[in-house]
C-alpha cells in the first residue's frame, strides 16, 4: 500500500464523488463525513462496496445475499450472516487488482481501518475516472461498427441493383437484338447506296458544268452569227442599192445563204435537243437531291440513336465506375472488418486466458474459503466466550456507573458547601480590605498633621 500508482484523496472529495457517482436516493443523501472518521462503519463500507459491484459489474446487492451454498451442512443458519460479507469479500477480491490494490482482507470489511479503506476507495475513484472515457470511446467505436455495418449492407444493395441494372442495359432482349441486326444491315447498306449515289451525283455535277460550258459556247457563237447575218443583211441592202447583179449570182449568193440557214436550224435544232436532255437530266438530279435529302433525314435519325446509344454507353461506363468504385470501398470496409474480427478475436483470446486465470484464483479462493470458513467457526466460538466476557464487563460497568454517580452526588454536595466557603471568605477579605484601605488612609493624614506641625 506504501507505493501507489494512483493519489489518495482527501475525505470531502471522497464522500462528494460516492455520493454523485456511485450512490443513489436515500443512500447518497445518509452517507456522509461521520461514516469513514474517525472510525469507519463496517455497515457503511459494506454497501458502498457493493454499489460499487453493482455499478462496474451489474451484480445487485440483494445476490450477495443469495449466495448457493454447500449442501449437508450442519447449521446452515449460522453461515447466513457471513454469506453476504463473503462474496463481497471475493468479488472485490477479483475488482480491486484492477484498481491496483491487491492487498485485500476480510479485515477491511469486518474492522476497517481509516487509511486503508480511503487507499482502497481512492483507487477505485481512479479506476471509475479511467472508466468513463473508455466507455464512451467503446460506445463511440460500437456506433461507428455498427454505422458501417449498415453502410456495408446498404452498398452491397446498391451494388446488387446497379449489378442487375448493367446487365439489363448490356443484355438485349431476342426482339432487341433482332430489330438491332436489321438496322445494322439496314445502316450498311444505306451507307453504301449513299456512297454510290454521292459518286453518282458528282459525276452528273461535273457533266452539267461540261454541259453549261458548251451550251455558253455555242450561245456565244449564235450570237456572232447572229452579228453576223445582221452585218450580212446590212451588206446585202448596200450592195444590191449600189449594185444592179446578174440573177445567177443572186441566185447563187441565195442559195448559199439558205444552205447557211439550214445549216444555222439545223445547229439550233441540235441544240435544243441538247437542251431537252439536260433538262430531262436536271429532273433526274431534282429527283436524286430528293432522294439524298431523305437518306440525309435517315441518316439524321440513325445518327440521333447512335448518339442515344452512346450516352447509354456513357452511361454504362459510370455505372461501371461505381460499381469499381464501390468495390474498392467493399474491399477496404472488408479489410477494416478483417481488421475488426481479429481486434475481436485477440480480445476474445484475451478474456478467455482471463478467464482461465480467474478459474484458476476462483479454485485457489474456494481453497482460501474453506479455511476461511473454519476460521470463521473458531471467531464464532471465541465471539461467544468474547459475549460473555462483555457481559461481565457490562455488569462491572453499571456498578462502576453507579458508584460514580453516588461520587458525583457527593461531590456536588461538597461542592455547594465549599462555594458558601469561598463565598463568605470573598466577602471578609473585600471588608479587611477596604479597613485597611480606611487605616492606611487614616495613617497618611496624621502623618500629613505631624508634618504641618513640625
Amino acid at each position: 500500500m506504501s507505493d501507489n500508482t494512483f493519489p489518495i484523496f482527501k475525505v470531502d472529495e471522497i464522500v462528494n464523488f460516492y455520493r454523485n457517482e456511485v450512490l443513489t436516493g436515500q443512500e447518497a443523501k445518509h452517507f456522509t463525513r461521520n461514516d469513514l472518521t474517525p472510525t469507519p462503519k463496517p455497515l457503511s463500507v459494506q454497501s458502498l462496496y457493493m454499489k460499487i459491484l453493482h455499478l462496474v459489474y451489474r451484480f445487485r446487492p440483494e445476490c450477495h445475499f443469495m449466495v448457493p451454498m454447500v449442501e449437508n451442512i450442519q447449521c446452515p443458519q449460522f453461515h447466513e450472516s457471513s454469506a453476504a460479507i463473503i462474496s463481497v469479500y471475493l468479488c472485490m477480491q477479483q475488482f480491486l487488482p484492477l484498481c491496483f490494490v491487491y492487498d485485500f482482507s476480510l479485515n477491511d470489511l469486518l474492522a476497517p481501518k481509516l487509511k486503508r479503506t480511503l487507499t482502497i476507495l481512492s483507487g477505485i475513484m481512479n479506476f471509475i475516472h479511467f472508466r468513463k472515457p473508455r466507455l464512451e470511446i467503446t460506445l463511440e467505436t460500437l456506433g461507428r461498427f455498427k454505422a458501417d455495418t449498415d453502410m456495408l449492407q446498404g452498398l452491397s444493395k446498391g451494388i446488387n441493383t446497379l449489378e442487375q441494372k448493367i446487365e439489363t442495359l448490356t443484355t438485349l432482349p431476342p426482339e432487341q437484338k433482332a430489330e438491332a441486326l436489321e438496322l445494322d444491315a439496314v445502316l450498311s447498306e444505306l451507307q453504301t447506296a449513299t456512297v454510290n449515289e454521292y459518286q453518282e451525283v458528282n459525276g452528273i455535277n461535273d457533266v452539267n458544268a461540261e454541259v453549261k460550258t458548251t451550251i455558253a459556247e455555242r450561245t456565244q457563237k449564235l450570237a456572232q452569227l447572229k452579228l453576223d447575218l445582221s452585218n450580212s443583211k446590212e451588206e446585202l441592202s448596200k450592195l444590191k442599192s449600189q449594185i444592179v447583179e446578174s440573177p445567177e449570182e443572186l441566185k447563187s449568193q441565195m442559195e448559199k445563204m439558205r444552205e447557211n440557214v439550214k445549216s444555222i436550224k439545223s445547229s439550233i435544232k441540235h441544240c435544243d435537243e441538247r437542251m431537252m436532255e439536260l433538262q430531262n437530266t436536271i429532273q433526274c438530279v431534282n429527283h436524286y437531291e430528293v432522294d439524298v435529302h431523305l437518306m440525309s433525314k435517315l441518316l439524321q435519325d440513325l445518327q440521333s440513336g447512335l448518339s442515344n446509344t452512346k450516352q447509354q454507353q456513357e452511361e454504362v461506363q459510370e455505372l461501371t465506375a461505381l460499381y469499381e468504385k464501390q468495390k474498392k470501398e467493399l474491399k477496404n470496409l472488408g479489410t477494416e472488418e478483417v481488421q475488426i474480427k481479429r481486434a475481436l478475436t485477440m480480445k476474445l483470446d484475451k478474456e478467455s486466458k482471463q478467464q482461465i486465470r480467474r478459474q484458476k484464483k476462483k479454485e485457489m479462493m474456494a481453497h482460501r474459503v474453506n479455511d476461511v470458513l473454519g476460521q470463521c467457526d473458531q471467531i464464532h466460538q471465541k465471539r461467544e466466550e468474547m459475549v460473555e466476557r462483555i457481559q461481565e464487563i457490562t455488569r462491572e460497568t453499571q456498578q462502576l456507573k453507579a458508584k460514580i454517580q453516588c461520587l458525583r452526588d457527593t461531590c456536588s454536595k461538597e461542592t455547594e458547601k465549599a462555594q458558601a466557603l469561598y463565598d463568605n471568605l470573598s466577602a471578609s477579605l473585600d471588608e479587611l480590605h477596604r479597613r485597611i484601605e480606611r487605616h492606611v488612609l487614616d495613617i497618611y493624614v496624621g502623618k500629613a498633621k505631624t508634618s504641618a506641625t513640625f
